[in-house]
């Protein structure tokens, strides 16, 4: 039975909360006003109205800490406290077509003791307000779905693996890097998918859902989270090139400790 510090129901509390008013806004999507922030890059009231109560709620638990927020951009706390890098809605475009495939991301990332600036990830929440699975972890205390300990898959070959992927669209991304990628990596593997969420990909990592991930063009409330998740289900997280870094985001590979270094040789041979 996981024990569950005040930290971690801080954080939960909060995306409940805001999961509440996304399944409403979720089953009136036609009615919602839909705005335009780039090419395909779509923001809504309900994206907003979630990102103002994960940041109200958590302002009143910790009134020090600073932010990273998608919408809302960098707020300074203190700088010798943690700061939340928070996504209020990541899988805009699925909740915006009625797919109910979408997350909140919430990540607490510690300053670095020289203050150079930001250190490791201590504490992560990905909750899925549709099916109300609510994937977290802690630095050295493992991850966990609800209170089960979450473990990444076991699975050793390549043939027998699932690998989760984000695909270039409308402008984002790189299509040609991940069209080389995907062409060395798809005739060894047992399949590829693209369900839209990276969030939610990193924590079905974490669950041995999936066996592998790799995207490229994130930004770190993507990623933040799903980056803790996966090292504290016993799994790694690099960039390309294989260096880990607390918040993987420009480019993004995970697995478990053994596919984790056949993906990495497959993708820097592709990107040669």
């Amino acid at each position: 039975m996981a024990v569950i510090s005040g930290l971690i129901r801080v954080m939960e509390k909060a995306a409940r909360k805001a999961g509440q008013r996304l399944r409403r806004d979720f089953g009136e999507v036609e009615h919602l006003q839909v705005s335009r922030k780039g090419p395909a890059d779509f923001v809504s009231k309900a994206d907003q109205r979630a990102e103002r109560t994960l940041y109200d709620e958590l302002l009143a638990a910790r009134p020090d800490w600073g932010f990273v927020l998608e919408e809302g951009g960098i707020i300074e706390g203190d700088p010798t406290k943690p700061r939340w890098i928070i996504d209020p809605l990541d899988g805009t475009s699925n909740f915006l077509h009625g797919i109910p495939h979408f997350a909140i991301s919430v990540a607490a990332q510690e300053p670095k003791l020289d203050g150079s600036g930001w250190g490791d990830v201590i504490a992560a929440l990905v909750y899925q307000p549709v099916t109300d699975e609510s994937f977290w972890a802690e630095k050295t205390r493992g991850a966990w779905l609800h209170d089960r300990r979450l473990r990444v898959s076991a699975r050793r070959h390549l043939d027998e693996s699932l690998i989760a992927t984000g695909i270039p669209f409308a402008g984002r991304g790189d299509a040609a890097e991940w069209s080389k990628i995907y062409a060395a990596l798809a005739p060894q593997v047992a399949g590829i998918r693209r369900f839209g969420a990276a969030s939610l990909d990193l924590a079905w990592v974490a669950a041995g859902r999936y066996d592998g991930f790799w995207e490229s063009g994130l930004a770190p409330w993507d990623t933040a989270a799903g980056c803790l998740l996966v090292r504290e289900a016993g799994g790694f997280v690099s960039d390309f090139k294989g260096r880990s870094q607390p918040v993987c985001d420009a480019e993004v590979l995970a697995g478990n400790d053994s596919l984790h270094s056949r993906l990495h040789k497959i993708v820097a041979g592709a990107l040669k």
